[in-house]
């Protein structure tokens, strides 16, 4: 059970995002009482949800590590089960642990300006009594995407299949893949890691997408790396590796953006190098966009190109017509036969958790707020999101809200304010309305368009990407003018 009734700051989710957030609270508001409610009975968020073979980071694990506690595996490619061990020990190291609740959904919070309190209700997935809790401040660390079920598409036939359908998000937990002829729908990040796995022991693995991604092969151990860290002190050589991950991922993403057609070519070339001499490399694995107009995928030592080139898995790259009682029915007229199906075909994307929000007893939809430096929603006080942006690793951005959090609330403080809200420029109609992350046409984010706050195309109301830009303006002074800052009576 909760054990307070009031909390100074209620973090929501107890994932990375979670545990980081209570770290910086402790660090740099000690003074502030906090509580993180966790849906799930475990911690871990994405990094115990998901269980399919092959599970793991595609970001450098020194950067997705977190500054405080450094990643000491040579694994900087890193499989799920380090990265969930490595979030275990981290909340175990700060005494995190003690302030985490499990089986503690929030369903609604509601804000009164007359006490400047969230009103929390909270549902106990464990069958117990709801609950209700009050705090100053409201951090959501839900991540992005539905825990309930991931995203699949109505394919004509589906029921008639006779054998076993998988979406990875709801992996089956004894799941065998010895002599199955296996068909992974989708070419993300999911198939990617998939694949391979799976084909160490099925008859075969074949990859069906309708179009290709890109997918960039890299060693699943950082050589420098391991070099300075055994030369230099622990601190001092994880702080040289992430500034070099740092500058390495901003110089690789700043030269999609100046030489598209450039880095498109040399990416493709280089997996025509990796697989065997007249593949058809231009129909399986050159997209239609550029690079980094939707996440990269990467294949740890080239281990989907192997699985191809070793006959274990193949590409297939066609629209389905239709489910039929042994596979699949492809526009081409081709037959997939398949004693298993796997639709690794997306998440769905949501804002805060679905938490039903009032303010003052108004109702708050998210899709009609402007997000404020990526983090607060115009007209609601008291309340941030963390997410990670989409052209760098997770953690970083994390990391700078979580700054910038703390910050604010120590500012809020030393002014004897009570709330901070973030309040529009008037008259809005002058402000362009721009998607949630524009310049990224990534499925998931295009389903969920109308269900997700708004930016314009002026500072602070912009959902910046780039680390360099976030840091400049996450650093910034708090008080910038647009957050209102207001005291009870």
């Amino acid at each position: 059970m909760i054990q307070n009734e009031h909390v100074d700051v209620l973090i929501v989710g107890a994932g990375l995002a979670g545990i980081g957030f209570a770290r910086h609270l402790q660090m740099k508001c000690p003074q502030k009482s906090y509580a993180v409610v966790e849906a799930r009975k475990v911690l871990g968020g994405t990094w115990d949800l998901f269980r399919y073979p092959g599970i793991r980071s595609d970001s450098n694990m020194h950067v997705y590590g977190y500054t405080f506690c450094p990643w000491i595996d040579d694994k900087s490619i890193a499989p799920g089960e380090l990265i969930l061990r490595y979030l275990k020990d981290v909340a175990s190291k700060f005494s995190i642990s003690k302030f985490i609740q499990y089986n503690k959904r929030v369903s609604r919070a509601e804000w009164s300006s007359e006490t400047a309190r969230w009103t929390v209700t909270i549902e106990d997935t464990g069958g117990g009594k709801p609950s209700t809790l009050t705090c100053n401040w409201l951090q959501m660390c839900t991540g992005y995407f539905s825990y309930e079920s991931g995203y699949c598409p109505e394919f004509p036939g589906r029921n008639k299949f006779r054998k076993e359908i998988i979406h990875p998000q709801q992996w089956p937990k004894n799941f065998d893949a010895t002599g199955k002829r296996i068909v992974v729908i989708g070419s993300g990040a999911t198939a990617i890691t998939l694949i391979p796995s799976l084909a160490k022991k099925a008859k075969h693995v074949v990859m069906l997408q309708r179009s290709p991604s890109y997918i960039h092969a890299e060693p699943d151990e950082d050589s420098i790396a391991k070099l300075l860290r055994r030369f230099l002190p622990e601190q001092w050589a994880y702080r040289l590796i992430r500034w070099k991950n740092i500058r390495q991922e901003k110089i690789e993403y700043d030269m999609t953006r100046k030489d598209p057609e450039g880095i498109k070519t040399d990416m493709v070339d280089a997996v025509r190098k990796a697989l065997p001499e007249g593949f058809d490399v231009d129909s399986h694995f050159t997209p239609h966009y550029n690079p980094w107009d939707q996440r990269v995928c990467f294949a740890p030592n080239g281990d989907i190109f192997k699985a191809i080139s070793d006959g274990t898995a193949s590409v297939e790259t066609d629209e389905i017509l239709a489910f039929s009682e042994t596979g699949l029915e492809l526009a081409s007229g081709k037959e997939l036969a398949a004693d298993v199906i796997v639709t690794a075909t997306g998440l769905n994307m949501i804002m805060a958790g679905n938490i039903a929000l009032k303010v003052d007893d108004v109702k708050i939809d998210l899709a009609d707020t402007w997000l404020y430096k990526g983090l607060m929603f115009s007209g609601v006080p008291n309340l941030a999101i963390a997410v990670g942006s989409l052209t760098a690793s997770y953690t970083l951005r994390i990391e700078l809200m979580a700054d910038y959090v703390c910050r604010l609330l120590q500012y809020k403080e030393a002014i004897q304010r009570n709330a901070a809200t973030p309040q529009l420029p008037m008259p809005i109609s002058a402000m362009p309305v721009k998607p949630f992350a524009e310049n990224f046409s990534s499925g998931y984010l295009a389903r969920a368009w109308q269900h997700l706050p708004k930016q314009g195309d002026t500072e602070p109301w912009l959902n910046l990407q780039s680390y360099a830009e976030n840091k400049r303006v996450l650093s910034a002074d708090v008080d910038d003018g647009v957050l209102k800052f207001t005291a009870t009576q």
